[in-house]
């Protein structure tokens, strides 16, 4: 340990422990750390970028995480890759691999996305979805993917990659219920989403026709 890492306050060492095995803070969920976190952002950022981290701090939305320095933080699923951001606390900090999505994982991310866009075009502060609305959204892209419309078992097993990863956050007494995090944002970006959405939508439609399936679930 450098001695200068000594000279951070106790508070900020707090937070900077917390980002390294958490990867974020989100001021809905930890209101005296995410001040905390702005408060000391510049020594915080400074001891991540010594590592090869970033922090990713966005105080209107009330979200912060930590992300490799290497990775561009434009918002786009490009090539179906998604960054890990450094959100499983299971891996190396100073180790943030790519890991290639499936298409079933990109159509959820997509349609969150969407969801979020809409809440909050719509006014919400708090931007929640279910399950079973999660599965209407996804409907009209089933036939592009090997999922069934009822195969609630293998959805809820993705849903449970998103809350690890913090794009979705349990919300306590509401089983099957989940809060869309801010950090959905930084997944996706408005335009893109728009171009990936029509273009799966188009696939879909395509596929709808050639296999004479009407609507939108596969039989």
């Amino acid at each position: 340990v450098r001695t200068s890492d000594s000279d951070m306050p106790h508070d900020a060492r707090r937070v900077l422990v917390h980002l390294m095995r958490q990867g974020s803070v989100m001021a809905s969920q930890k209101p005296k750390l995410f001040e905390q976190l702005c408060r000391y952002e510049l020594p915080i950022r400074k001891h991540l970028s010594e590592v090869y981290l970033q922090l990713v701090l966005d105080q209107k939305s009330g979200v912060a995480f930590v992300a490799s320095t290497t990775s561009e933080h434009s918002g786009n699923i490009e090539d179906d890759r998604l960054e890990d951001e450094a959100l499983d606390s299971d891996e190396s900090a100073t180790l943030i691999p790519k890991r290639t999505l499936s298409l079933f994982d990109t159509l959820i991310l997509l349609v969150l996305r969407k969801h979020y866009q809409d809440r909050e075009s719509a006014g919400e502060q708090k931007i929640t979805i279910d399950i079973e609305r999660l599965e209407s959204h996804l409907t009209p892209f089933l036939p592009i993917t090997d999922h069934a419309s009822k195969d609630r078992k293998k959805l809820l097993v993705r849903v449970k990659e998103m809350v690890k990863r913090k794009i979705l956050s349990a919300i306590r007494g509401e089983e099957e219920r989940y809060e869309v995090t801010p950090i959905i944002r930084y997944v996706v970006n408005a335009d893109f989403l728009e171009t990936m959405l029509a273009e799966y939508t188009a696939l879909a439609q395509e596929h709808r026709n050639e296999t004479g399936l009407e609507g939108g679930e596969q039989k």
